[in-house]
C-alpha cells in the first residue's frame, strides 16, 4: 500500500508538471478572412461555431467511374462515425488537350458533391495542380512534358499551363463550399510540396510559387480555409513561417502526412522498431502552435507494386492492431484532424494509374476495391471514431508528458495523459513501451479524479494490455450531466434518450475492467451476470471480466451496456437528418439525435415516417437486431422497408427482433462458352499494311530535358501520345549488311515490348516488375539488298512517372524509343512513324476520357465499345488463344439478370497460364462495355482478380466483353481459367445504380 500511495503522489506530481508544460491557452478564433462559417483555433476546427473533430478518409471519385455508387461509399464512411472525406482531382482526366477542360459524365463533380451532402459528409478538396496519388504523371496531363519550364515551380510557361485547369476546378469547388450550401469545408493547394533535388527555378521551397497556386484558387472563389500537407513534419508554410524572407506562401492551417509502417506488404507481420512517431505533439507545438494538429494524410493502407504480393497482405500489415496502436498514438499527440489514406481505394481503370502500380488500387483499405467492408479493420475504426464523436472534451485537452510506469504499476507500459483544459475530463492512452510487443502485460492504473487519487481497479484483479494494443482510459468523463468518475473499459458511445442515458463500453477478450459512476443509486444487473458491484458514498463501482455475453447494468437513470469487442463491432449509431443548417451532418453531441442499433453487416441511415422507425442497411446473414433509444413517437420497425415484428424490454425500452437474410440465387455466365469473335490486333506486321495516316516522327528537337539520342525525337509525348500501348514503324532500305537491331525502350515499371521485321518475329522484352526501360539487341534474318523493310515495335506504356521531387521533372521521363542502332548503318537510314490512341490529345471517346484507349488496332477503331461490327469476324476464344507471338483481339457479349435489392460485387478472374512447365510471357487488357478495367501480366502479377462495378457492368441486360491478348513468346499464349465470379452478396437498401454512360460503337472516319 505504501508503494501505491507513493505511486499516486508521484503520478499527481507528474500530472502537475505535465499540465504546466503541455497546457494550452485559448486564443482568438480564426478563419480565412473571407467567411465566418468554418473557423478554427489552436484546438480544433469549428463549423457554425461548434467544435468538430475531423475524422476523414481519402476517396477519389475518378477511381470509381459510376457516380451513383459514390453515395454508397459516403454512407459506409458515415457509418464509421466519420464526418469528412478528402479527395484528389486528376487533372489529366479533365484537360487531356491543352485548353480543353471537360468534367462531364463520370468525370463530373456535381454528383460527388451532392452524394456527400446527402450522406452528411464534409469534403476536403485537393485539386493540386499536382497530386501524386499513384496516378499517371502524378495527375499531370501528358502534354506538360512539352512544357520547357520546370514543373511545380514559378517557371512562367508551367504556371500558364495550370491556369485553365485551376480556374475551372477552382470554380467548381467554390460553388460547392459550405458558404454556398455545399459540403466543402477545407481546400488544399498543391500536394506534398516538400522535397527537391538539384537546381530549382525560383529556389525551393518557393513561396512565390505556392502563393500563385493559392491565388488561383482564391481568384476562382474559394473562401474556406487553406490547409497543406507537408510530406513530413518540417513546418513548411505553417502560419507565420518565413520562407525566403516572406510569409506569402503560408496556409491557414498547417498539416503533414505520415506513413509510419511504410509499404512493405511483403512482410505483413513485421513492425520495425522505432517507427512509432512519438514526436508529433512536440514538433507541432514548435512548428505551428497557433493551429490545431492536423494529419492530412495518415496511413490507412499501402500501395503495392507490380510483382508484389497483393493487397490482402497490405491489409494484414495495416490491420486493426495497427489502428489501435498508431491511431491512438495520433490522438495522444492531440490530433484534431485525422485523414486516413485511403478509406476506399478503387481501381486504376483506363490507364489512369502510375507505372509503379497495377490496375487495382485497393490499398488494403477498410473498404475493399469492390466496396465490401474489411470486417475487423473497418469495425475497429468505427469504435475509435464513435468514441471521439461523443468526447468533445478531447478537442480542448492539453497533451501532457508521456511517461513510462508513472501512471501504471508496469514498467513496460507507456502512458500519455491528456488533461482537461476547461473541462474536468482527463484521458489516458496506455500502450506498450515496445509498441510492437507480442506479449500481453498486466497493470494497475493510478490517476487523479474529482474524488482524489485512485488506484484502479479498486475491486480486485489487474488490467490487461494485449499484444499490439493501446487503451483509452478516462476520468471525470461527462455523460450529459452524469459524471463517469473513471472507466478502464473503452467507450464506444453514449446517448441521452429522454430521462435515460445509455453508455456502451467494451473490452478485449478476457480483459478485466472497472468503471465508477458518481451516483447515489446502487447498481442493478438487468441482463447477464459476472459483474461485481460496490456502492460507496456517492459512487457506484462495476468490475468485470470481459466475456461474449452482454451485460446491462442500471445505475439510477444510467444504463451501462458492457460488451466484448467483437459484439461491439455489430453496433451502429446512425444520426437522424435534421431540418436546420446541419441537415445530415453531425452536430455536437448535445444537438445530434441518434439511435443505437445492433444489426450486423452495415447500418446506413435512419429516419421516421409517421409512427414507423426506418433503418436502412445491408445484411449478409440472418442476425439479431436491437434498437436502443427508439423515439417515443415510434411504434413500428422497418428494415429496408420490410416491417419487422419486435419485443420491447420493460426495463431498458430496447426493441429486439431478428433480421432475415435469404441468400440470392446468382447465375453467372461461363465465359468459356461465350460466342467469342477474333480479330488480328496487329495488322501492322502484314505486308499489305498501309501506315500513310500515321504520325511522322519528324521532330528534330525536343524540349524534353532528357537528351535526344536519335536524329528525330521518338518520344511519344512530342507527338501527343500520352497513354496506352505505343506502336512504332521504322522504314529502311536494306544494304544487305544489317545483322542486328539495337533498341532502347521505355514504358514504365513492368512494361513490355515486342519487335517484328516485316512479319518475322524478332523477340520480346516480357518485362519485370523493377524495370522501366530496357536495352536489347535482336538478330535480323538475311536481308536482300535494295529491298524495303519495316520494323514494327510495340511498347506497353504503364503510365507516366510521378513528379514528387521538385527539380528533376521525373514526369517528363519519356515513353517510346530512346535509342536505336541498325548494325552497319547510320541512324538516319531508318525513318519512323508512330501511333498511340486515335487522335492523341484530340481523343475520340469523350465519354471514357483521354486515357482509356491506347494505340492497338481495335482500340483505334473503337471496337472495344458495345455492338462492334463483328459479323464477319471469325470465331476464336482467348481460352484457346494464338499459336504465335502477336496481339489478338477477342470480343463477346453476355447477359446478366441478377437479383434486385442485392449488392453483388463481380470480378473477372484470370488463371495463371503455364506453357511447357514455365510461366507464359503474355499480357492482356480487359474491356467491359468500352471501359478498360484491367491490365493483366501473366509473368509478373500479382493481380489476377479484377473487380468491375455495377454501372459499368449491366446487371440486368447485355454486356460487351473484350480481351486483348499480347503473346510475347514465339509459341503464342492463351488465357487459363478465365471466369466471372461473385463476392459477398448483401441484401441492401442501396438504390440500384444507374449505368455509367456507355456509348456504342460508331465508325471512326479518321481511324487507320
Amino acid at each position: 500500500m505504501k508503494f501505491l500511495r507513493a505511486l499516486a503522489v508521484f503520478a499527481l506530481a507528474a500530472q502537475a508538471v505535465a499540465m504546466a508544460i503541455g497546457g494550452k491557452h485559448m486564443h482568438v478564433e480564426r478563419e480565412s478572412g473571407l467567411q465566418d462559417i468554418v473557423t478554427y483555433d489552436e484546438h480544433s476546427l469549428m463549423v457554425y461555431g461548434e467544435r468538430v473533430f475531423v475524422f476523414s478518409g481519402e476517396f477519389h471519385p475518378y477511381r470509381l467511374p459510376v457516380p451513383d455508387l459514390w453515395l454508397d461509399v459516403f454512407q459506409k464512411v458515415k457509418a464509421l462515425g466519420f464526418n469528412a472525406v478528402s479527395f484528389y482531382v486528376h487533372w489529366a482526366l479533365l484537360e487531356g488537350k491543352p485548353g480543353d477542360y471537360s468534367a462531364e459524365g463520370v468525370f463530373a463533380f456535381e454528383p460527388f458533391y451532392e452524394a456527400a451532402q446527402t450522406a452528411g459528409i464534409y469534403l476536403i478538396a485537393r485539386p493540386g495542380p499536382y497530386i501524386n496519388a499513384e496516378s499517371s504523371g502524378g495527375g499531370f496531363p501528358g502534354w506538360l512534358q512539352r512544357v520547357e519550364g520546370q514543373l511545380r515551380t514559378r517557371a512562367p510557361d508551367y504556371l500558364a499551363a495550370t491556369d485553365n485547369y485551376m480556374a475551372h476546378i477552382g470554380a467548381s469547388i467554390a460553388k460547392a463550399q459550405i458558404t454556398n450550401g455545399g459540403p466543402v469545408i477545407l481546400v488544399q493547394p498543391e500536394n506534398e510540396y516538400s522535397g527537391s533535388v538539384g537546381p530549382v527555378t525560383g529556389g525551393f521551397p518557393d513561396p512565390v510559387y505556392f502563393a500563385y497556386v493559392k491565388k488561383q484558387l482564391r481568384d476562382a472563389g474559394v473562401v474556406v480555409p487553406f490547409v497543406n500537407n507537408d510530406a513530413w513534419a518540417q513546418g513548411l508554410f505553417a502560419p507565420g513561417e518565413v520562407v525566403n524572407g516572406t510569409t506569402e506562401g503560408d496556409v491557414d492551417i498547417y498539416g503533414h502526412d505520415s506513413y509510419p509502417l511504410g509499404f512493405d506488404c511483403a512482410h505483413p507481420y513485421t513492425w520495425p522498431s522505432g517507427n512509432l512517431p512519438t514526436y508529433f505533439h512536440a514538433s507541432h507545438e514548435e512548428q505551428s502552435p497557433s493551429t490545431f494538429y492536423s494529419l492530412n494524410e495518415f496511413q490507412g493502407g499501402s500501395f503495392d507494386p507490380w510483382g508484389g504480393l497483393g493487397f490482402a497482405q497490405c491489409a494484414v500489415l495495416l490491420n486493426m492492431e495497427f489502428e489501435r496502436v498508431f491511431y491512438k498514438n495520433d490522438f495522444a499527440a492531440g490530433a484534431a484532424l485525422l485523414n486516413l489514406y485511403m478509406i476506399f481505394g478503387g481501381t486504376n481503370w483506363g490507364n489512369l494509374g502510375h507505372p509503379g502500380g497495377y490496375t487495382s488500387y485497393d490499398y488494403g483499405s477498410s473498404l475493399t476495391e469492390n466496396r465490401e467492408i474489411y470486417r475487423e479493420k473497418y469495425s475497429e475504426l468505427k469504435l475509435e471514431a464513435n468514441f471521439l464523436k461523443v468526447s468533445p472534451a478531447y478537442l480542448t485537452a492539453s497533451v501532457g508528458n508521456s511517461v513510462t510506469g508513472h501512471y501504471t504499476t508496469s514498467s513496460l507500459a507507456f502512458t500519455t495523459p491528456l488533461f482537461g483544459n476547461g473541462t474536468a475530463t482527463n484521458f489516458y492512452i496506455v500502450r506498450h513501451n515496445s509498441y510492437a510487443e507480442l506479449t500481453a502485460l498486466t497493470y494497475s492504473l493510478t490517476v487523479s479524479t474529482s474524488k482524489g487519487a485512485l488506484t484502479i481497479p479498486q475491486l480486485g484483479g489487474s488490467l490487461v494490455l494485449s499484444a499490439r494494443d493501446s487503451k483509452w482510459h478516462v476520468t471525470d468523463y461527462d455523460l450529459g450531466g452524469i459524471n463517469l468518475l473513471y472507466s478502464t473499459a473503452e467507450i464506444f458511445t453514449w446517448k441521452k434518450f429522454g430521462q435515460k442515458t445509455v453508455l456502451i463500453v467494451y473490452g478485449g477478450p478476457d480483459e478485466q475492467h472497472e468503471l465508477a459512476v458518481d451516483s447515489q443509486s446502487p447498481a442493478k444487473i438487468v441482463e447477464g451476470a459476472g459483474v461485481t458491484t460496490k456502492s460507496t458514498t456517492g459512487t457506484t463501482i462495476l468490475n468485470w471480466k470481459v466475456s461474449s455475453t452482454r451485460i446491462v447494468v442500471q445505475i439510477g437513470n444510467l444504463l451501462v451496456y458492457i460488451l466484448d469487442r467483437n459484439t461491439a463491432y455489430n453496433y451502429w449509431v446512425p444520426d437522424f437528418v435534421r431540418d436546420d443548417k446541419w441537415g445530415a451532418y453531425t452536430a455536437n453531441i448535445g444537438n445530434t439525435t441518434s439511435v443505437i442499433v445492433e444489426a450486423g453487416y452495415l447500418v446506413r441511415s435512419v429516419y421516421i415516417e409517421g409512427t414507423a422507425l426506418h433503418i436502412n442497411g445491408d445484411l449478409n446473414a440472418t442476425v439479431p437486431i436491437k434498437i436502443i433509444g427508439a423515439p417515443s413517437t415510434t411504434k413500428d420497425l422497418h428494415f429496408n422497408s420490410l416491417k419487422i415484428p419486435f419485443t420491447t424490454d420493460p426495463t431498458t425500452g430496447e426493441w429486439s427482433s431478428t433480421l432475415p437474410y435469404t441468400a440470392p440465387i446468382i447465375n453467372l455466365p461461363d465465359l468459356s462458352t461465350l460466342d467469342w469473335k477474333f480479330l488480328d490486333n496487329l495488322p501492322e506486321i502484314k505486308p499489305t499494311y498501309d501506315d500513310s495516316k500515321w504520325t511522322v516522327a519528324g521532330n528534330t528537337t525536343s524540349v524534353n530535358p532528357y537528351t535526344l539520342k536519335t536524329p528525330t525525337s521518338l518520344f511519344s509525348c512530342d507527338y501527343g501520345y500520352n497513354t496506352g500501348v505505343l506502336i512504332y514503324r521504322g522504314h529502311f532500305t536494306a544494304s544487305g549488311n544489317e545483322s542486328s537491331i539495337y533498341l532502347s525502350t521505355e514504358g514504365g515499371s513492368a512494361y513490355g515490348s515486342s519487335v517484328w521485321l516485316n512479319s518475322t518475329y524478332l523477340g520480346s522484352w516480357p518485362g519485370i516488375d523493377a524495370a522501366s526501360n530496357h536495352n536489347d539487341t535482336y538478330s535480323l534474318p538475311n536481308l536482300r539488298v535494295g529491298k524495303n523493310y519495316v520494323l514494327t515495335v510495340v511498347i506497353d506504356n504503364n503510365g507516366l512517372d510521378e513528379n514528387w521531387v521538385v527539380g528533376v521533372d521525373q514526369m517528363k521521363l519519356p515513353r517510346g524509343i530512346l535509342d536505336y542502332e541498325l548494325s552497319g548503318r547510320p541512324q538516319s537510314a531508318i525513318t519512323w512513324k508512330l501511333t498511340g490512341n486515335l487522335g492523341g490529345e484530340s481523343y475520340i471517346d469523350r465519354t471514357r476520357g483521354p486515357l482509356n484507349e491506347g494505340g492497338l488496332y481495335a482500340e483505334r477503331q473503337g471496337y472495344t465499345a458495345p455492338f462492334p461490327p463483328n459479323h464477319n469476324w471469325i470465331s476464336g476464344s482467348p481460352l484457346t488463344g494464338i499459336k504465335n507471338a502477336g496481339v489478338a483481339f477477342y470480343q463477346a457479349d453476355f447477359h446478366l439478370d441478377l437479383p434486385k435489392n442485392y449488392d453483388i460485387p463481380l470480378s473477372f478472374v484470370f488463371g495463371n497460364t503455364t506453357i511447357g512447365g514455365s510461366t507464359a510471357d503474355y499480357r492482356a487488357q480487359l474491356w467491359v462495355n468500352g471501359y478498360q478495367f484491367g491490365k493483366y501480366t501473366n509473368n509478373i502479377g500479382p493481380q489476377t482478380v479484377f473487380p468491375v462495378p455495377q454501372g459499368i457492368l449491366n446487371y440486368h441486360g447485355q454486356n460487351w466483353l473484350a480481351i486483348e491478348l499480347w503473346a510475347q513468346q514465339a509459341t503464342g499464349a492463351y488465357l487459363a481459367n478465365f471466369t466471372l465470379e461473385a463476392g459477398t452478396a448483401v441484401w441492401t437498401s442501396m438504390l440500384q445504380p444507374a449505368m455509367a454512360p456507355i456509348p456504342s460503337y460508331s465508325q471512326r472516319p479518321s481511324a487507320y
